[in-house]
């Protein structure tokens, strides 16, 4: 009787495992076409808008930087380079136009190679790193970028050595020609082709939908479940289906009178808590970052109290404001100032993070409406007071946005101190404003 069950289960492992092979080649098979497209037609605008002839990416084995994914990967086993050339118009080259830049744009690895990067149709040659001096000095390039950043982290993976490296091994005139690259990397990275748009969605439908079911009965026993044992279940399910984690073990709070109580802790949820989630998916290279808020229904309670809807219905008041405000074709900090002064006019009360005022009849109002996509907290422009640097950069239409804000609103029940109900879910900007690419919180969870 066991041989059938051996055979059975043997069986099951091997479609099992050509399952995962297909889902391999799936999820490759996306990044390649979202490489290409973003080669295609987000590139040669880029380079050009930013008066940039090159740019030259370095890894080195073992430390790829933060730009491996959307370069198509690959191996290197001492030193390697990306590098994009400009080489004038598609009449001049016989090479195709795309629709947003014009010309293609050469694409070249050297010293970068491996089966996963030689095949995915994104590069023109594969040459040795020990051409690079020959390479450039034949392209005669006037602007080289290069991953320099003293605001931007991914924008800054050039370490002081590697650009050591590099000045040596260009020579006069080109090793003159380096400059930081910091807005032109921000702005290709934050610019979005629909094949991205796609992944991301993806990726903030499963974000979205595992929050919501963390906040819920399915997991959560009031007076047994801990708040790191909701956090841990959402970790499980990640490894589950091969996903990543935008910040780590996912932020499972409470919010009390006095502010958070605990975070991912041993505290066990108990009935009447509000309970908050902060976390993101990271799926296809792309990941999310949003909040879901819970209430736990104490005993005999069908439905929280009013006093807490009233605060929920206040915070997608602002929401809506702040959606309908943001537009593109203007820079993310003017955009903070519209959305200032629109909140204003309807009444809400702008206000220094976490510092809500006494004033028991008004709903006190922090945005942080950051940039988002290839990490958690992205490097493209930004509609929040701690991204300084991306405040000044342009809010172009296909920019991801997380639509992010606390608004405070007193309780009664509470003495009237202000309970901070955070609002979180990711957008896309289009030149009709903002619109969400997943169904974004509209309403208050309970767990019963």
């Amino acid at each position: 009787m066991r041989r059938p069950l051996l055979v059975t289960a043997i069986v099951l492992l091997v479609l099992a495992t050509h399952a995962t092979s297909q889902e391999a080649r799936r999820r490759w098979d996306r990044l390649n076409q979202i490489r290409r497209d973003k080669f295609d037609h987000v590139l040669p605008a880029v380079m050009r808008e930013h008066g940039v002839d090159m740019w030259i990416t370095m890894i080195r084995e073992a430390n790829y930087g933060s730009f491996r994914t959307d370069l198509g990967e690959g191996y290197t086993s001492a030193d390697g380079f990306y590098v994009f050339t400009d080489r004038g118009d598609a009449a001049d080259r016989g090479g195709d136009v795309g629709d947003q830049g014009g010309a293609r744009i050469e694409r070249a690895a050297l010293g970068i190679d491996g089966p996963l990067m030689e095949r995915n149709g994104a590069y023109d040659l594969f040459l040795g790193a020990d051409e690079l001096a020959a390479f450039v000095a034949e392209r005669d390039p006037g602007v080289i970028a290069i991953n320099t950043s003293r605001a931007i982290g991914p924008a800054d993976d050039l370490s002081h050595t590697g650009y050591e490296q590099l000045v040596e091994t260009l020579g006069a005139p080109w090793n003159e020609r380096l400059v930081s690259g910091e807005a032109f990397v921000a702005d290709f990275r934050a610019r979005r082709t629909a094949s991205e748009l796609v992944a991301f969605g993806e990726a903030g439908e499963i974000s979205r939908t595992l929050a919501e079911r963390a906040l819920s009965n399915e997991v959560i026993t009031p007076g047994e479940t801990t708040l790191e044992q909701v956090a841990w279940w959402l970790m499980d399910r990640l490894l589950e289906r091969g996903l990543g984690s935008s910040f780590g073990l996912p932020s499972i709070y409470i919010t009390g009178p006095d502010g958070i109580e605990a975070i991912s802790t041993d505290r066990i949820i108990q009935r009447g808590d509000l309970l908050m989630i902060d976390w993101g998916v990271g799926y296809l290279g792309f990941f999310t970052d949003m909040k879901r808020v819970a209430y736990v229904l104490r005993d005999g309670e069908t439905e929280p109290p009013a006093s807490l809807r009233h605060a929920f219905d206040r915070a997608l008041a602002v929401r809506d404001v702040i959606t309908a405000t943001i537009k593109p074709g203007r820079s993310a900090g003017q955009a903070e100032e519209e959305v200032h002064a629109a909140l204003a006019a309807a009444g809400f009360v702008n206000i220094p993070f976490n510092q809500p005022s006494d004033d028991p009849d008004t709903t006190d109002v922090v945005i942080g409406c950051h940039s988002v996509g290839n990490t958690g907290h992205g490097i493209g422009p930004s509609v929040a007071f701690f991204n300084p640097v991306q405040r000044e950069f342009p809010l172009r239409a296909t920019n991801l946005l997380s639509i992010e804000l606390f608004a405070y609103t007193a309780m009664p029940e509470w003495n009237g101190k202000k309970v901070r109900i955070p609002l979180e879910d990711d957008a896309v900007v289009t030149e009709r404003g903002v619109e969400w690419l997943y169904p974004a919180n509209s309403r208050l969870l309970v767990v019963r």
